[in-house]
Parts: structure tokens; C-alpha cells; sequence
């Protein structure tokens, strides 16, 4: 297999799983938003193969998520793409920039940030559009509603990318898909796998007080 057909393969073989893990790990949070860890496969696909490959698994999995399975159309597909892309490109770009471990952590950190501060904007300017809100109602509900959601989101997505990235692409490195190594030291960081470890049950615990299981 030469390069080219093992990067469509590859890029075909990651838009099936994003799309399998997107269509039956929906759990609902709030109103008509819903969690599901479809971006974490986006981001470990930027982190292994490059932005680019994390764009076009994005893009694609939303467009045919609009044309089977969502509720929502163009306008959902488009939040889709904007709330992936600027989480997990912005980790891949600051990954590749600084392919260390500390890249990592900045890029996740930085795509959470960014992906909660895009999508109030874009909650602001779009929910009203394609769920027939009022935008007087939306603009309230930001603070209350969509900021504490979107930054559960991407707490949950940074957190499951951080601590599936090493066994994954060391799975990867065996079967002959990646020959990268990461620059640097290569010691298991207790603290920060800890960190992520919290952040996963803190915002699960938040997720059951939402839907007011406890």
C-alpha cells in the first residue's frame, strides 16, 4: 500500500469511527444539546496526522451526520464543523508547532478555551436561527446554559484526548500507521494524567447534576 492510498484509507477508517462514536454515545446535557466524544477522535486524528487530516474528518462526519441522523440541517451541520474545528485544530496546530508534551497540554488547553469562547459567540448569533429561539432568550441563557455546557464539553474532550493519545499512537507505531516519535522525555507524567483523570469526573458529576440525577 503506498502512501497516498494509506492516508485515504486512513482519513475514510477515522471518519467511520467519529461517526459510529458520534451516532450512539449521544448523551443529552440541557435542552436540545448533546455530549458525545466523536471530537476526541478528531483531535487524536490532528495530533497523529496533522490538521488537516482532523479538518477534513470534521467536515465530512458533520456533512453526513446532516444528511442521516441530524434534526438540525445546514445550520447544525455548520455549528458542528466551527465547534470541532476550532477545538481540535487548534490543538494539532499547536501540537505540531511544539511536538512535545507540553505542546499537548497547550494545545488542548488553548482548543478548550477557544472552542468554549467560539461557540457562545456562535450560539448568540445561530440557535436562534435553527431552533427558533428568541435572541433575547438565547443571550440569557449564554452564562447559565451554554457557557457551563460548552465548557464541559471541552473539558471531557480535552481530558479523553490527553490520556487515549499515547496508547493510541503507540498501537499505531506498532501496526506501521505512524513512525513519529514525540521530542523529549518520554516519562509518564502521574500529575497531569491525575489532572485529566479529575477533570472527566468533575464534569461527569456536573453532567449528572444537570440532568438532576444527583
Amino acid at each position: 500500500m503506498n502512501g497516498k492510498t494509506k492516508k485515504l484509507t486512513t482519513i475514510a477508517m477515522l471518519c467511520a469511527i467519529t461517526y459510529v462514536v458520534m451516532a450512539v454515545g449521544r448523551i443529552p446535557v440541557v435542552l436540545f444539546m448533546k455530549y458525545d466524544p466523536s471530537d476526541v477522535i478528531v483531535a487524536l486524528s490532528g495530533f497523529i496526522w496533522g490538521p488537516t487530516t482532523s479538518c477534513i474528518v470534521s467536515v465530512a462526519v458533520a456533512v453526513i451526520e446532516m444528511i442521516t441522523v441530524s434534526e438540525t440541517g445546514i445550520w447544525g451541520c455548520i455549528m458542528n464543523i466551527i465547534q470541532t474545528l476550532s477545538f481540535a485544530c487548534t490543538a494539532a496546530v499547536i501540537y505540531k508547532k511544539k511536538h512535545t508534551l507540553a505542546g499537548a497540554v497547550s494545545g488542548l488547553a488553548a482548543g478548550w478555551i477557544i472552542a468554549t469562547a467560539v461557540m457562545l459567540l456562535w450560539n448568540y448569533l445561530v440557535t436562534p436561527i435553527y431552533m427558533g429561539y428568541p435572541r433575547e432568550a438565547v443571550a440569557e441563557m449564554l452564562v447559565p446554559v451554554f457557557l457551563p455546557f460548552n465548557l464541559l464539553k471541552g473539558g471531557l474532550n480535552a481530558a479523553f484526548t490527553f490520556l487515549l493519545y499515547k496508547p493510541v499512537v503507540t498501537a499505531l507505531r506498532k501496526s506501521g500507521y505512524v513512525s513519529t516519535v514525540e521530542n523529549g522525555t518520554r516519562r509518564r507524567h502521574t500529575g497531569l494524567i491525575l489532572l485529566a483523570l479529575l477533570i472527566i469526573i468533575t464534569c461527569i458529576l456536573f453532567l449528572l447534576s444537570m440532568n438532576g440525577i444527583i
